[in-house]
């Protein structure tokens, strides 16, 4: 099994920045791609970014491109979330995900494993 664990979450400002990290555990030889989702109260969760732990391919909603940077250090094996200029949208919890995928990165529905949570808010 694969085990994640998300940090970094608080309180911040509109505009600030907050860097969020997943620390993974487990078989994680097993998958091939880390994502990022947020979900906000009453909402769907959504899709923030992605990254291949090979490779190190890149993908990003397009609310966060040129905002947000997602990488990776397969030999401590976490992912990072660097996220600047956030805005009180931004406010969700955000969770880690991995899981084996091709062509399709964005659906939640795609990754086996997910980590707790990490609240982020973006005051105004």
């Amino acid at each position: 099994q694969v085990q994640l664990v998300e940090s970094g979450g608080g309180l911040v400002q509109a505009g600030g920045s907050l860097r969020l990290s997943c620390a993974t555990s487990g078989r994680t030889f097993s998958t091939n791609t880390m994502g990022w989702f947020r979900q906000a109260p009453g909402k769907d969760r959504t899709f923030v970014a992605s990254i291949k732990r090979f490779g190190g391919n890149t993908y990003y909603a397009d609310s966060v491109k040129g905002r947000f940077t997602i990488s990776r250090d397969n030999a401590k094996n976490t992912v990072d979330l660097q996220m600047n200029s956030l805005k009180p949208e931004g406010t969700a919890v955000y969770y880690c995900a991995a899981g084996i995928l091709t062509m399709v990165v964005t659906d939640p529905s795609q990754y086996k494993y997910w980590g707790q949570g990490t609240q982020v808010t973006v005051s105004s």
